[in-house]
């Protein structure tokens, strides 16, 4: 059987997922030692530099860059960052955060004036039927609090992907990096207003290698090698073959959550997710099932 992308393409690519999805149990176990708005701010400050010396800044509008900056840093990271500081477990959180693309094709309708196809509605009703069944199964684990957090933050990354949009086709990766420098500072004075100088102070002074390699997980894993790795695939592969490994992410996120934290995984955490990932997949297959057929 011939693979539709080369072994060591395909092998990338689950790097890539393995690394996203990975991150919510990394998250989680490192606001256990960092503060969480100070560990936003010190994944973007390493996203910058020394991003920022080797990239070209995108030919874009500052103010593309600073609204990108401050939704995708402050709130989506920011907020995540909080919520599952106590208010979601990691396993959910990566769940819920991919509602973005629910909130993505509401707000395509609201502001671009798009027409919602007839799959994306079903799209829809799937995702919200699983945030529904998370809803009605909130506990001490997850409380209604954390699942609006992360559901705002679901919505400042739509926000963010139509700011992006707007800004035409660019170097993903160098908009990022860019960007970032609109996150930094707001998260510093939030982290130094919410967590207190004293708490930053102490957490910077006794971080040791494991939180300082959660730090770069962060900023390099997730942002220069995630966005460099998928960028490079989608420039030598159709989207419709290498966008839908996306779909593992929150798997990924939910079974590293299950074996790392030991997370609960009753019947209606499943149906949820299976809610969930059902829309995504639909949303995202559906218009590429053309490009999928077999040729002949």
């Amino acid at each position: 059987m011939k693979l539709p992308v080369p072994w060591r393409h395909l092998v990338l690519a689950l790097a890539v997922v393995l690394v996203w999805g990975t991150n919510f149990v990394i998250i989680k176990a490192s606001i256990a030692h960092i503060p969480p708005l100070l560990f936003a701010a010190l994944r973007f400050t390493f996203a910058v530099i020394p991003g920022i010396f080797f990239l070209k800044r995108p030919s874009v509008p500052w103010s593309h860059l600073a609204a990108y900056g401050l939704l995708i840093g402050v709130g989506q990271f920011g907020v995540l960052y909080l919520a599952m500081d106590g208010h979601i477990s990691p396993g959910l959180t990566s769940v819920v955060v991919q509602s973005q693309v629910l909130f993505t094709i509401l707000l395509s309708l609201w502001l671009e004036r798009e027409r919602v196809q007839p799959f994306q509605w079903l799209a829809l009703v799937l995702a919200i039927g699983g945030i529904g069944v998370i809803i009605a199964h909130t506990d001490g684990s997850t409380t209604v609090l954390g699942l609006a957090m992360v559901l705002f933050a679901a919505i400042s990354w739509a926000c963010g992907n139509l700011v992006a949009k707007r800004s035409g086709r660019i170097n993903m990766l160098a908009y990022v990096v860019w960007a970032s420098l609109f996150s930094v500072p707001p998260l510093v004075a939030l982290s130094l207003m919410v967590e207190g100088w004293p708490a930053v102070s102490q957490a910077l002074i006794n971080a040791d290698a494991y939180s300082w390699a959660a730090v770069l997980w962060q900023s390099v894993g997730n942002t220069l090698f995630g966005y460099v790795a998928w960028g490079w695939l989608l420039a030598r592969h159709p989207a419709a073959t290498i966008a839908p490994m996306a779909l593992l992410i929150p798997v990924v996120g939910m079974a590293s959550a299950v074996w790392w934290f030991d997370e609960s995984l009753p019947l209606w955490k499943i149906i949820a997710t299976v809610l969930v990932v059902g829309g995504l997949a639909l949303n995202m297959l559906w218009p590429a099932r053309k490009e999928l057929k077999p040729a002949g």
